[in-house]
């Protein structure tokens, strides 16, 4: 463990095996107490001390864990060490029996089953995955049971992993038959995972400081060669200068307007004075699909304007990597037969610049998808040479594709605001009576009650247009401008079904729960973190932190507590997909989220959060039938972060003791925390370590 879990802070209490923090204790205390005190359990337990609210001794051997996260011995202390030893073998033994027991039980069991049900049986996928994961479990029971010298550490994965994204497998999809953009689309299997840690470039370097790090970023950190840099062909691609170790993103480029320029373009185009009038507009969310390396993104994070980037697998040069890398909202998503995992009317704006789609194809399908995913009165802008008048004048075929595409954004009941150069901006209608009033048989129709656009897990693609029937059609203008937006009224819970009690009593629940998560985290990173070359140690606020993964999101009040403290950091609200749906309230909130199932892998890169927070996720996926294992979810997450990047997770103590001990094969820091001396809950901070690669 590094000095900074180890390091004493204001408002917390570190209770462990140090002799010298007890010295003026031990004046106070007796021999008998000195003794006692010894034989407890070395494992550290930072505890919490909220306001007003006293805090008992909080000595982890009740817990029976000692450091490195197995049962303490008992029965050492004042016992002769024969009568010890007999008594640990003793143990070890019976503990043994009981598993081997315990699978010889089970295998009986199966036996007996597959001889009287055998036709019926192994016809089931599901028993066969159920069988699997029963060994599975007995076989974990096992090196748990076994102690300390059982429980091995998970091995690195082999060194072609460093950027492998699962779920992802283009040559794979091109074998079994697949193409026209649909190799590209995410699969993921279920069966037993091979668990094991992603290990990092050879030269790979903790990425800098935000915002420096939005400018800047290190290129060994991505896979991207000098001649995918240069033959980039989106706009935001090209704003971009290749150093011998670094890559450098600037606004100005000798091929295209400055994207400072470009914004304003579009600003003016839809009727604005520049792009800092976009909030007072109702613009606040903006879904980038082919972003580029996020330059558009970033130049509109100074305006409080939160823009996801969106952009298809890509084995090298990934405009969702180096997005990521450079601090900024992305994640990996096509939508060529697939719906985005967004539910209808989510984002303000979606933006295409030469993103690499053909709208004019499928029957314009993928339009009527951007139409699902934008808000009454949202704006579509489409960059494009297909979108300049004098090059497709001379071409009767892209004359025929601008027609249809024109037409069709027409039935869609958009309205054009405005053509310039190779730009032309939409906006989609506010009034649901355009779409009663189109010619019959011109245009999508309507889609039936019953349709479901709230959880679009990944469905296929629908030829019908939605959410004219949500209470959630509001029209941009008609909407609280952020930041107030982030605060809904009492008549906007009632579209969720809260109320304004309870939403008022989760603001106020993490607005301490952050206070207390930084008074923990901010003398770890701030005094004993490892300095960066040519850095000094930053004051707060400012933090190494950007990038945060919250895995059950809930109301979003996570998001909304670190805005609320000034943290210049983004959150990516996932919420899963076995639990209640709230990703439409979170991103009606003006905040960026995603549906997701944690039985199968993130669509993002390796190493892309500096954090990683989970409340009650533990006991949200153990109360489900379980497909997958904790281990398998710890691995998943140790993929997403960073070196030296941070995990909190919040749940029930027996489940973060089961953590606890689990995690010690990941090769994590961790400590458990004590949050209120009457709660059945506890937090575990975790920190991974930087394991550097040596260089053949």
């Amino acid at each position: 463990m590094s000095r900074a879990m180890h390091r004493g802070v204001s408002g917390l209490r570190i209770s462990g095996n140090s002799h010298d923090s007890r010295d003026s204790q031990m004046k106070v205390k007796t021999e008998k107490e000195d003794s006692e005190k010894n034989r407890s359990s070395d494992h550290t337990c930072l505890s919490f001390k909220f306001p007003s609210v006293p805090f008992p001794d909080n000595s982890s051997s009740k817990h029976g864990i000692s450091e490195n996260g197995f049962a303490s011995d008992t029965f050492s202390a004042g016992s002769p060490r024969s009568r010890h030893k007999l008594t640990m073998l003793v143990l070890k033994l019976s503990l043994v029996l009981i598993v081997v027991l315990a699978l010889t039980g089970s295998f009986l069991w199966t036996i007996s089953i597959t001889t009287s049900s055998r036709g019926q049986i192994f016809h089931s996928h599901g028993y066969r995955r159920l069988y699997e994961q029963l060994v599975s479990d007995l076989w974990d029971i096992g090196e748990l049971s076994l102690g300390p010298a059982r429980l091995k550490e998970v091995e690195f994965c082999p060194l072609e992993y460093e950027n492998h994204v699962p779920c992802f497998n283009v040559s794979e999809s091109l074998a079994l038959g697949f193409s026209d953009g649909e190799e590209l689309n995410r699969r993921c299997g279920h069966g037993i995972r091979q668990n094991c840690l992603f290990p990092p470039p050879v030269n790979y370097r903790i990425p800098l400081r935000w915002p420096t790090g939005r400018d800047i970023i290190w290129v060994a950190n991505v896979k991207i060669t000098a001649q995918e840099v240069l033959s980039s062909g989106s706009l935001t691609k090209r704003m971009m200068m290749l150093e011998e170790e670094q890559i450098s993103f600037r606004s100005a480029s000798l091929m295209f307007d400055g994207v400072e320029d470009y914004s304003h373009q579009i600003a003016e185009m839809i009727g604005l004075r520049n792009e800092s009038n976009f909030i007072q507009a109702g613009v606040r969310t903006i879904l980038d699909i082919g972003c580029g390396y996020g330059s558009f993104g970033a130049h509109l994070f100074s305006k409080e304007i939160l823009t996801m980037c969106i952009a298809s697998y890509e084995a090298s040069g990934s405009q969702v990597q180096l997005t990521l890398e450079r601090g900024l909202p992305a994640m990996i998503g096509s939508f060529t037969s697939k719906q985005m995992p967004y539910p209808y009317l989510s984002f303000d704006m979606v933006h295409c610049a030469r993103c690499g789609i053909d709208w004019d194809q499928k029957d314009g399908i993928l339009l009527i998808e951007v139409d699902r995913v934008l808000r009454p009165g949202g704006y579509f802008v489409w960059t494009s040479p297909l979108t300049n008048a004098q090059r497709f004048l001379r071409n009767k075929e892209m004359q025929k594709r601008w027609n249809f595409v024109r037409n069709f954004a027409e039935n869609l009941c958009w309205e054009m605001l405005s053509q310039q150069d190779e730009t032309a901006v939409w906006k989609k209608t506010s009034k649901k009576s355009c779409y009663a009033s189109r010619k019959p048989g011109s245009g999508p129709s309507i889609c039936s009650k019953r349709h479901d656009g709230e959880s679009p897990y990944y469905r296929p693609l629908e030829a019908c247009i939605g959410g004219t029937q949500s209470s959630r059609w509001i029209p941009i203008k008609a909407r609280t401008t952020w930041p107030s937006r982030a605060k809904l009224n009492s008549s906007e819970l009632q579209i969720y079904d809260l109320h304004s009690e309870e939403f008022a009593e989760d603001t106020q629940h993490w607005n301490l729960a952050i206070r207390n998560y930084w008074s923990l985290l901010s003398p770890l990173i701030f005094s004993d973190h490892p300095k960066r070359p040519g850095d000094e140690d930053p004051s707060p606020p400012f933090n190494m932190l950007r990038n945060v993964l919250d895995m059950n999101a809930h109301l979003g009040g996570f998001n909304s507590a670190l805005l609320e403290a000034g943290k210049s950091v983004w959150v990516m609200n996932v919420v899963p997909t076995i639990g209640h749906n709230y990703l439409p309230l979170i991103l009606d909130r003006g905040f960026v989220g995603v549906l997701h199932d944690w039985c199968e892998a993130f669509p993002t890169y390796p190493r892309t959060y500096d954090m990683v927070h989970a409340a009650g996720l533990l006991s949200l996926e153990t109360s489900q039938q379980r497909r997958c294992t904790m281990l398998d979810l710890f691995t998943e997450i140790d993929r997403l972060l960073r070196p030296e990047g941070w995990v909190i997770l919040r749940d029930t103590v027996s489940l973060i003791d089961s953590a606890r001990m689990l995690i010690t094969r990941l090769k994590w820091d961790a400590r458990v925390v004590e949050i209120e001396s009457n709660s059945n809950e506890r937090l575990l901070v975790c920190q991974k370590p930087f394991f550097k690669r040596q260089t053949n």
